[in-house]
């Protein structure tokens, strides 16, 4: 049953690490906009979903002794750009604050409705469960 709900709920949760990941280097960017050389970075959404979904079918520790293959989608380095300023800064720090408080604020939503569907499987399910 549990490698059910696993498989059932593995692309929300795979979505939802991803969504977590990309606020956390925004915050980074914005917390770094004074940084002299700090060079900004965000998550291709695309590309880290496209590895998780090839990693999710890779061989699987069935022991705690075992070595787990493949990143069970927690590897974002490959998904992660960097983003090219549309000014130059004297100091070669390529956050823009704007930019990034408006990117802040589309992925707080996505991460809000990322939930809301979660939110509506789960409901879903449970209705299932008592035979509604």
């Amino acid at each position: 049953m549990k490698s059910t709900l696993d498989s059932y709920f593995a692309v929300n949760a795979m979505s939802l690490q991803a969504k977590n990941k990309r606020l956390e280097l925004i915050s980074e960017n914005i917390a770094n906009v004074s940084t002299p050389g700090y060079k900004a970075r965000d998550l291709n959404f695309n590309a880290f979903m496209s590895e998780a979904v090839s990693n999710a079918s890779a061989v699987r520790a069935t022991n705690s002794r075992h070595i787990e293959i493949g990143g069970g989608g927690k590897n974002f380095e490959n998904a992660i750009t960097y983003h090219m300023p549309v000014s130059a800064s004297l100091d070669n720090n390529t956050v823009e604050i704007g930019v990034e408080q408006a990117k802040f604020g589309k992925a707080a939503a996505d991460v809000q409705a990322a939930m809301g569907f979660l939110e509506s499987r789960i409901s879903g399910m449970r209705k299932a469960l008592r035979g509604e």
